[in-house]
C-alpha cells in the first residue's frame, strides 16, 4: 500500500516560490489501478514523482508497505526505484542505438543481474507485450505503438509492485493508445501490480479504477 500524509512539495523559480504539492494525504490500495488528472502545472507528475522516489517531499512522510522512503539516502532510494517501481513515459527514453532487447535489459544490469539471466528475463518481458519476434530491432524501426510496448517491458523486468506511467498514450493514436491502455489492464489485474497513470485524456482515465484531480498543488 501506499501512503501519503500531508505531503507539500515546493520549488523556487526565478524568485517565485511555487508550490506543487500542498499538504496532499492519499491511499493507493495494493492492485489499485489509478488516473491522475490536472492541468499543467497543476502537481500531478510532481505527485507521481514522490512517489516513484525521483523527487522527495519538504514535509509530510510518504510509506510504501509500511515503510517511510521520505527522509532516506539517495542509495536506499535508488534501491526502492529499481526493486519496486517501473517507469513509463511519453517520450518513451529509449536509448537509440540499442535493439528493444538491449534496452529491456538496462534496468538488469543495475540491479546486477547475471547477463545469462538478463537476456532470459529480457524476452520473456517482450513476449509478455507481444514483441518477442521485434527484440532484435532498434527504436528507429519499431512503430510508436511498439516503441511504448518495450517501455512496458523494460518496466516489468525487475518485476515491480509499481507501474507509473506518466501520459503513456500521449505520443500514439487513438487505435495504439487503447491497445497500450489494454495491455497496462492486463498486467494490472493478471499480475496484481499497483498502476498510476498521469494523464489528460479522459478516455484512459475512465478505464482506472479511480481517478485522482489535482488542482493547484491540491487533491481535489
Amino acid at each position: 500500500m501506499i501512503e501519503l500524509k500531508g505531503v507539500t512539495r515546493t520549488y523556487h523559480l526565478g524568485g517565485e516560490t511555487i508550490s506543487a504539492l500542498d499538504n496532499v494525504d492519499l491511499i493507493i490500495k495494493d492492485g489499485d489501478f489509478i488516473a491522475i488528472m490536472g492541468p499543467s502545472g497543476s502537481g500531478k507528475s510532481t505527485l507521481a514523482n514522490i512517489i516513484g522516489g525521483l523527487d522527495t517531499p519538504d514535509s509530510g512522510e510518504v510509506l510504501v508497505d509500511n515503510e517511510s522512503i521520505s527522509k532516506v539516502s539517495d542509495n536506499v532510494l535508488s534501491f526502492y526505484r529499481n526493486k519496486k517501481i517501473g517507469f513509463i513515459f511519453q517520450t518513451f527514453n529509449l536509448q537509440a542505438g540499442y535493439t528493444a532487447l538491449e534496452n529491456v535489459m538496462i534496468p538488469l544490469v543495475f540491479s546486477k543481474m547475471p547477463a545469462g539471466q538478463r537476456r532470459t528475463r529480457a524476452i520473456e518481458c517482450l513476449r509478455a507485450v507481444g514483441l518477442e519476434d521485434r527484440m532484435n530491432h532498434k527504436p528507429d524501426q519499431l512503430s510508436g505503438g511498439q516503441r511504448q510496448r518495450v517501455c512496458i517491458a523494460r518496466a516489468l523486468a525487475n518485476n515491480p509492485s509499481i507501474i507509473i506511467a506518466d501520459e503513456p498514450t500521449g505520443n500514439l493514436d487513438s487505435k495504439r493508445g487503447e491497445e497500450i491502455v489494454a495491455l497496462l489492464k492486463e498486467l494490472n489485474k493478471k499480475a496484481g501490480i499497483s498502476l498510476i497513470v498521469i494523464t489528460h485524456d479522459p478516455d484512459v482515465a475512465r478505464q482506472a479504477d479511480r481517478t485522482i484531480r489535482i488542482h493547484d498543488g491540491k487533491i481535489s
